[in-house]
């Protein structure tokens, strides 16, 4: 008979998801900035929508809304899927914790300065 060891459980704070999915998104070419999520009283109260992330975990899925400013002259097509592979891949890679979505909210175009 072998013995199995356990050596507990690792629990992972909502913030910490936030924290990867936030340098995730800002490391990719063409963002330029996280923005506060759309206000509503649903929302109002949610971990990290005042940092532009908006994460839930439901049955050992993570569920992500990014709410993101991208650059002028990117394709918001190419930036937005981007962004979804590599939150994807931060989060599995640094937490192990499986994908449910990944929705991206286009909230502006930064044009700064011409």
């Amino acid at each position: 008979m072998e013995k199995k060891n356990t050596f507990g459980r690792t629990t992972i704070a909502p913030e910490v998801l936030v924290s990867i999915a936030q340098l995730a998104t800002l490391g990719v070419e063409g963002v330029s900035h996280l923005t506060a999520g759309s206000r509503d009283m649903n929302t109002l109260f949610k971990k990290g929508i005042n940092e532009g992330v908006n994460i839930s975990v439901e049955d050992n899925l993570v569920y992500i809304d990014l709410y993101v400013v991208l650059k002028r002259n990117y394709n918001v097509r190419d930036v937005s899927h981007n962004i979804q592979y590599q939150v994807a891949r931060s989060i599995s890679e640094m937490v192990g914790m499986e994908i449910g979505q990944i929705n991206i909210h286009v909230e502006d175009i930064d044009f700064g300065e011409a």
